[in-house]
């Protein structure tokens, strides 16, 4: 079960869409994580990692995106799973439908 998170999605979206918008303009770039974070009630560096991350799912900056995150994350739960039922069947002494026939 995943931890609670802090800040709400809805804050954590405006949050980012407004520092992306503010990062555009040279004017307004300096110091946007800080200033938009104080305004909002956001550490500045939930901000920065909530704005990477965005880069990277829309595809201006290359990483991991959050789809292939979660699929990595599934198929290592999955593969977990079946190590353990593995070792159960193996600690049991049973043997199931991948046994090889002896």
């Amino acid at each position: 079960m995943p931890a609670p998170r802090k800040y709400p999605d809805e804050l954590r979206e405006r949050a980012t869409r407004m520092t992306v918008e503010a990062r555009r303009d040279p004017v307004t770039r300096r110091g946007a994580f800080k200033r938009i974070g104080d305004q909002l009630g956001v550490h500045p560096e939930s901000l920065r990692s909530w704005v990477r991350q965005a880069e990277v799912d829309d595809g201006t900056v290359p990483g991991v995106t959050s789809q292939e995150a979660a699929k990595v994350a599934e198929l290592e739960r999955e593969n977990r799973e079946l190590r353990r039922a593995n070792a159960m069947a193996d600690s049991s002494g049973q043997c199931n439908e991948s046994c090889e026939m002896r």
